[in-house]
């Protein structure tokens, strides 16, 4: 145990956001830096439980009280060694994830949790600028051929382990660059996409192939894919998005958000989908929703107003859904928090009924009414209809399964009730040699379910082509998050 005194001395602290008017000026993230000394004391507020259940809330089983100990004494360098142990990318979690371990935190039974995540980003950070993180070559090759379809983080995760175990591995990617959802799909204010491309130079050093720009089933067939490599990972996620069937849909400026968030990703002061000087309305409150409410502010949206269907979450645990399972909460993230600063609002409890042509075929407002809670299945309250203004209209309502073209009619896929590709406890399809990880197989998720499923499907590869495996496997594809 790092402190034994350290979770009644030392309160629960993060780094300072920078000041909104100065951060919304350009694209980098929005954190200050972390003194040594204060992330020291956070890792000391660490318990190291008889039963640490932040281990139960990952599913990538991260040994989160080792390396809080290790920071707390200063042994940086055996910190990134417990923190690599299970976790292959501890930069794109510490960033984006929503931090179900510190939910599930013993601490926060009746205090604040441990900032777990706050030291799991200092550790790799310390790691790569000290030159710790090396690539991890393997003794010997198989000469066995892997295919991962998709470069998220659960193909990624699949890819270095297969890699380290001797495998040629190609990681293919129908975008014109590696990283999936991490590049396109999260802004550079949330996190600098030099994180993805410094970890790739690790994994290409280590062996793995990269092609970016293919369209598995199109540019290479699923026959060409089963005759050159001895094994597939479908990994390329759940990007079917969810859409809005009503009046006005197909009205320029309504965009889905996977159609207005990689442009703006690739091209920051370019984007062809711009929202400078628009009134700019966000469908949707999750994560995705406030990635859009980043970037419009940061484009110059002359307004922004952001929409959710659901009542407004409460600011603390509610009883049902008591610790340790990851509570719904209202949150603040930094682009809500910029939005309060400026021209904007957060609307809760109501339902998009029409988007409203301004006579060229360019919707210019959209109307809603209020609406009573889910028990009631979201009936209209009358007399609540009104309109707002809407030049630039984003659907970000998530997604609702995998895309079912050329590539798994042509594999021959079966699909389980949600429409998902089914797999057995190995992670392997009803194909044989065609496995899948992530949220193709899951279901729109987390990015450590993600990573947990690639290195857990990564063990089913490499016995289905040795009969053996020191793999790690964390989680089995049936497992679910604490509720």
């Amino acid at each position: 145990m790092a402190d034994p005194k350290g979770f009644l001395t030392h309160d629960r602290e993060l780094p300072e956001r920078r000041p909104v008017d100065v951060r919304i000026r350009d694209w980098k993230e929005v954190y200050e830096d972390f003194p040594a000394p204060k992330l020291t004391k956070q890792a000391a507020r660490c318990m190291d439980c008889g039963i640490p259940f932040c281990h139960n809330g990952c599913p990538l089983g991260n040994l989160i009280p080792e390396w809080n100990d290790l920071v707390y004494r200063h042994d940086w360098q055996e910190a990134i060694e417990r923190l690599h142990a299970t976790n292959n990318f501890p930069e794109f979690t510490g960033r984006l994830c929503p931090a179900p371990c510190e939910a599930a935190c013993v601490l926060g039974i009746n205090a604040d949790p441990v900032a777990i995540k706050r030291v799991e980003v200092e550790i790799i950070d310390r790691a790569f600028s000290e030159g710790w993180v090396t690539p991890v070559v393997p003794g010997k090759k198989t000469g066995k051929r892997v295919a991962v379809v998709g470069s998220g983080p659960a193909g990624l995760a699949a890819a270095q382990q297969l890699t380290r175990a001797g495998h040629d591995v190609v990681v293919f990617e129908r975008a014109d660059a590696i990283g999936g959802l991490l590049r396109y799909g999260i802004p550079e204010f949330k996190m600098e996409k030099r994180h993805i491309d410094r970890r790739l130079e690790q994994m290409r050093a280590e062996g793995t192939e990269f092609r970016t720009s293919v369209n598995v089933g199109v540019d290479i067939t699923a026959e060409q894919l089963r005759e050159q490599f001895d094994a597939v990972i479908l990994s390329g996620g759940a990007t079917q998005w969810r859409d809005l069937p009503v009046a006005g849909r197909s009205l320029r400026g309504v965009y889905q958000a996977m159609e207005y968030l990689p442009p703006a990703n690739k091209d920051f002061e370019n984007s062809p989908i711009n929202a400078r000087g628009k009134h700019v309305v966000v469908i949707g409150g999750g994560d995705t929703g406030a990635d859009c409410i980043g970037t419009a502010i940061r484009q110059g949206a002359a307004s922004v107003t952001q929409l959710e269907i659901m009542p407004q979450p409460p600011a603390s645990r509610p009883g049902a859904q008591p610790w340790p399972t990851f509570p719904t909460l209202f949150k603040m993230e930094s682009a809500h928090e910029e939005l309060a600063d400026g021209e904007g609002d957060r609307v809760y409890a109501v339902s998009t009924t029409e988007f409203v042509d301004d006579g060229t075929g360019q919707v210019r407002a959209l109307r809603l009414v209020q609406v009573e809670g889910p028990q009631s299945g979201f009936k209209p309250i009358p007399g609540t209809e009104r309109e707002i203004p809407a030049d630039l209209v984003t659907l970000s309502m998530g997604f609702v399964g995998p895309e079912k073209g050329a590539l798994l009619e042509g594999l021959g896929v079966e699909y389980d009730a949600r429409g998902n590709v089914a797999r057995d406890k190995t992670y392997m399809t009803n194909v044989d040699g065609v496995f899948v990880a992530g949220d193709m197989g899951r279901g729109q998720s987390l990015i450590v379910w993600a990573i947990a499923e690639g290195r857990a499907a990564a063990s089913g590869v490499d016995r289905f082509l040795t009969g053996e495996t020191a793999l790690p496997y964390p989680i089995l594809p049936t497992a679910r998050p604490l509720v």
